[in-house]
């Protein structure tokens, strides 16, 4: 092909990684993402429209629901650049993504750049010069059925959004919102606060029993477990409701302390031996390969990354070239990419560890419908993690997608499990071992466990050769208590996996949603825990009460599946979205007929069940607080936002009002100053003051309980010592200005005219000298993704900092918060040291030499 050809792609990285594979008459350019969206604020409301009533919300609901299209700030650029791209082309491809988003960005694409060339799609699931090279072979049309859908869904969710989140802000705060797949995710968080609040502890006992053969000796003992007791099943876990903590059924026994304990005695003077012994072979087959939503989950689960940056590496991995497409519902594998891994199971572990068969996978999702394969390895060739010269998140999630790929096609993991009855008088305990017959897919890849205990079954665990009739001695037996423990909270993996479960919002979607929730103050993270914060209860409790149908999942669920009817073009997208905001039960009417009904002040105290102290909590301007009348005056207390709503009890919140009402008692004096010394709660949650606070003094010194420490375990000394942060450690020798130490947002610093750098830990900071300050301060800085700061250049004439930095890469500039490609010739650390302050300016205004983007 000789004519000149475009390819229009979404960002840099992927044009770079495509341009190797095509042919030198082919450009490929970047549209870094949308061209064209809804505006986002009225800034972006074109002047001639903005007296228009439907211009806020960006879409004429009146004229068929026609969306205003705004061309994003910033973008103005790089349509000019494309624009003259295409009137120097023969033909125009569009390679966007193959789900609907890059439909959807072709579709702009070709309203906006209006080409005057054949235009076709460029579609492939993994970018390899075989993909490639098939893909410009065979394009085809814009699919406008995902156009529509795209479309229907961004229609959606702005009405959704737009129309509720005013109402929102009257009525509890400004600044909150709900959306369409944001505020169901937030119920099932919130939901999942109340069933633990609602939870009853039960405790049950049992017993266990260390016992060995007599020719082997107390050192090689087992362990077994009660089961029976006159031939009644002793209680577990399982007999207890995991919502409601209440015993179920009446078949089980439930023993309390003291009849554990008396059985435990009476045990100990008798017989044990052996009643029967079973062996019972079992086979495990491998997970199947992965689509968005498991990959979401392992990420979380193995690798401990969020579901945003799960699917960010994904997307550097698969612009790379080294995985398949990453947005998928479908766990299918190509015959390619079956024989691929079946090639690298026999190079790297043996044709002994292939499976029998080839093992293929369908998706189980009615609404399967972005990519059509799962994600695996990309090439000719599956890559070994260690052959692809990837670091950090990037290696370790690419590492887990080839395992668990691998072991799709890998002979089933053969155990024998041996369960031994073992007597003693009435009594029946149960001993078991397992051993790996072969290990099978096990030999690479564990899929990860959300159940600690159901972890614990892939392990191999040792019994003696026991016989049927064989005595054994006892060793120790001890009574063991249990209680029943209330749901788990929502880790990131198992929020995904209900919502898939539940058909709610899209896997492409899902780190969106949990992203959204976090900036908007709804969620916390506690370890790897989701709690919900009084500010989340609220909007739902708000929802719930006036707009229960809005949030129920199965309403969402039937939402998601009229869009995948819109995208196969069996559903009518105007008739649905006529029904959707003005139908007699739509949105537009139900907040009409709800608003003046909805009483602010009400709106903003939480119900929560366990608390009967007080009215409720409250949402104020600086969070959440409780408010008493005592005698002659309004007692208003702030309630730490770090406790999780779940845990506030009664006893907090009359600790919290007394210490307000008495004023907090002094934990001791510095004896320097001769200041109380005070530990306080606030907004953010306790922390120790220094003084009090008058109108001499209105800001005294103040320091945070440092993370997993006691304060009531903390000495005076080790107090005050926190209170004497940020220290002066001396002047530096070269500008004379102060070097400090002292502890901020990121841990334990020193710094010294704008520049930190990160101490080990809090005792170092304490004890740290100043030349051993000037040391690591001489270091070059460490950003994030092993990217070092070589020179600071100086300031711009913007005001902003310009840094020289080395990153994976080569040599780039930071200016503010963005990064400035060098050109080529300056990518190199020896080049690029020579550049001077005004160079780095000039690089910076021109922009034609290398690609700028916001730091991500």
């Amino acid at each position: 092909m000789s004519e000149r050809v475009l390819v229009i792609v979404e960002s840099p990285t992927k044009a770079r990684t495509i341009k190797r594979f095509l042919p030198k008459t082919f450009s490929v350019e970047a549209s870094v993402g949308h061209i064209r969206d809804l505006p986002q604020n009225a800034a972006e409301i074109p002047a001639a429209l903005k007296k228009e009533p439907w211009a806020k919300i960006g879409i004429d609901v009146d004229h068929d629901f026609a969306p205003l299209y705004v061309t994003p700030r910033g973008k103005g650029k790089v349509i000019q650049q494309l624009k003259r791209q295409v009137k120097e082309a023969d033909m125009v491809l569009l390679a966007t993504d193959e789900d609907r988003e890059g439909e959807s960005i072709s579709w702009h694409l070709v309203q906006v750049l209006k080409p005057k060339v054949p235009v076709k799609r460029m579609v492939f699931h993994e970018i390899t010069k075989r993909a490639i090279e098939y893909a410009v072979e065979h394009g085809r049309d814009i699919d406008m059925n995902l156009v529509n859908a795209q479309e229907t869904r961004r229609i959606l969710d702005r009405l959704y959004g737009y129309t509720l989140s005013p109402l929102i802000w009257k009525k509890i705060a400004y600044g909150l919102s709900a959306g369409r797949v944001q505020s169901p995710g937030l119920r099932l968080l919130v939901d999942r606060e109340l069933e633990r609040i609602a939870f009853k502890k039960s405790t049950y006992w049992d017993a266990k029993a260390d016992l060995f053969r007599p020719e082997d000796g107390a050192s090689k003992s087992f362990e077994a477990k009660l089961e029976s007791l006159g031939g009644q099943r002793i209680a577990g876990s399982k007999d207890f409701d995991s919502i409601t903590g209440e015993k179920k059924g009446k078949k089980s026994l439930v023993l309390d302390r003291s009849e554990a304990e008396a059985l435990v005695e009476r045990l100990k003077q008798g017989t044990w031996s052996v009643e029967s012994v079973t062996e019972k072979q079992s086979r495990n087959r491998p997970a199947p390969p992965f689509i968005t939503s498991t990959l979401q989950q392992e990420g979380n689960r193995k690798l401990r990354l969020s579901a945003r940056n799960t699917m960010q590496a994904a997307q550097r991995l698969y612009e790379q070239g080294f995985i398949t497409y990453m947005r998928t519902d479908s766990p299918v594998l190509s015959s390619e990419g079956t024989a691929l891994a079946r090639q690298a199971v026999e190079k790297h572990f043996g044709s002994k560890y292939l499976s029998n068969e080839v093992r293929r996978y369908s998706a189980k999702s009615k609404g399967a419908q972005e990519a059509h394969e799962a994600i695996r390895p990309s090439g000719e060739t599956f890559r070994h993690p260690d052959e692809t010269g990837l670091t950090g998140r990037d290696l370790a999630l690419y590492s887990m997608i080839w395992k668990r790929t691998l072991a799709t096609q890998m002979a089933e993991v053969e155990k024998a499990t041996t369960t031994v009855k073992i007597a003693a008088e009435d009594a029946l305990f149960t001993a078991s071992g397992t051993r790996i017959v072969f290990p099978g897919f096990v030999r690479v890849y564990v899929e990860g466990k959300d159940d600690p205990e159901a972890a614990l079954d892939d392990r191999e665990s040792w019994l003696p050769k026991l016989s049927e009739g064989m005595t054994v001695s006892l060793k120790d037996l001890a009574p063991v208590p249990h209680e029943t423990k209330p749901p788990a909270r929502y880790t990131e993996a198992t929020l995904v996996k209900q919502l898939e479960q539940l058909d709610i919002g899209r896997p492409s979607t899902y780190a969106s949603i949990i992203n959204t929730l976090h900036q908007r103050g709804y969620v916390q993270t506690q370890g790897n825990a989701l709690v919900p914060t009084f500010t989340g209860m609220a909007v739902i409790q708000l929802l719930e009460e006036n707009f229960q149908d809005l949030i129920e999942y199965s309403f969402t669920s039937s939402m998601e599946d009229s869009l995948d009817r819109i995208a196969e073009g069996e559903v009518n997208r105007l008739e649905y979205l006529k029904q959707f905001y003005l139908g007699d039960q739509g949105l537009k009417h139900q907040v009409e007929r709800r608003e003046h009904d909805i009483d602010p002040g009400k709106s903003r105290i939480i119900k929560l069940p366990q608390i009967s102290c007080i009215d409720g909590i409250r949402i104020g301007k600086y969070g959440p607080y409780v408010l008493v009348d005592a005698k002659d005056e309004t007692v208003h207390a702030s309630v730490p936002e770090d406790i999780p709503p779940g845990d506030l009890k009664d006893e907090d919140i009359e600790h919290l009002i007394k210490v307000q009402k008495e004023g907090p008692k002094p934990l001791g004096y510095d004896p320097e100053s001769g200041l109380p010394v005070f530990f306080l709660t606030g907004r953010y949650g306790p922390y120790f003051q220094l003084g009090e606070k008058s109108d001499d003094q209105p800001k005294p010194k103040r320091a945070s309980v440092p993370k997993g420490k006691s304060p009531e375990a903390m000495e005076l000394d080790e107090i005050l010592k926190l209170l004497s942060l940020p220290r002066t450690l001396g002047a530096h020798p070269e500008t004379g200005k102060d070097i400090t130490a002292g502890i901020g947002r990121f841990g334990p610093y020193v710094s010294h005219d704008g520049e930190f750098r990160s101490v080990k830990d809090e005792q170092q900071l304490h004890e740290i000298t100043l030349d051993e300050a000037l040391n690591l301060l001489a270091r070059p800085k460490q950003g994030r993704g092993g990217v070092t700061v070589l020179k600071e250049l100086g300031v711009s004439s913007s005001g902003k900092k310009i840094t020289l930095c080395k990153g994976k890469y080569g040599a780039y500039l930071k200016h503010g918060t963005k990064n400035v490609a060098l050109p080529k010739q300056m990518k190199n650390e020896a080049a690029a040291e020579k550049l001077t302050l005004e160079e780095a300016e000039k690089i910076i205004k021109t922009g034609t030499k290398g690609t700028r983007r916001k730091r991500s």
